[in-house]
């Protein structure tokens, strides 16, 4: 994994005051137009549960898709999305989380996960951990079992991973 970090870690972007003065935005799209590197972000990101039985790959909207698709594929798992309230069609289960300036909703089909099935949790970033914190409420409240949650990035002045519990975090790359 320590080889991935490497290579990844040419393809983020800094891209300054995006999308408020002052945020230095850690921009991946130059990883996802990088063949070599898009095989090695999900390769990294799968590792971080080898030799684990992973039954459903759980994908945080809108980034965590991308790599969570490929990654519930190698795994020969199923891929369940978290999207945001009112982006799923049937019944759902929502859980709410705290924004800088108020509230936001993610919302996860009521059948998407059965109680015992072990759980990866993927997205592309870690900061404040709200997003993260709702979606492992929600696999809870299924029922399943969260074996990790991975994310190429972590920012880690921003202390995510204390929202997140007990949970196994795996972050490819550290700012």
């Amino acid at each position: 994994m320590a080889n991935h970090a490497t290579i990844l870690q040419e393809g983020i972007r800094n891209v300054v005051d995006f999308p408020i003065p002052g945020i230095v935005f850690k921009d991946i799209t130059p990883i996802l137009a990088d063949p070599a590197m898009l095989k090695a972000s999900i390769e990294a990101l799968k590792a971080t549960v080898s030799g684990q039985r992973i039954d459903k790959v759980v994908a945080l909207d809108a980034r965590g898709f991308i790599f969570a698709t490929p990654i519930a594929i190698d795994l020969n798992a199923g891929l369940v999305p978290i999207r945001k309230k009112g982006k799923l069609p049937w019944n759902t289960h929502q859980e709410s989380y705290s924004l800088e300036y108020g509230e936001n909703v993610v919302e996860i089909h009521q059948d998407a996960i059965s109680p015992g099935e072990n759980i990866l949790l993927i997205d592309d970033l870690l900061a404040t951990g709200g997003t993260a914190a709702a979606a492992i409420k929600l696999i809870e409240k299924l029922g399943g079992n969260l074996m990790a949650a991975s994310f190429l990035i972590e920012l880690t002045e921003l202390n995510g991973k204390e929202q997140l519990g007990n949970t196994p975090i795996h972050s490819i790359l550290k700012y």
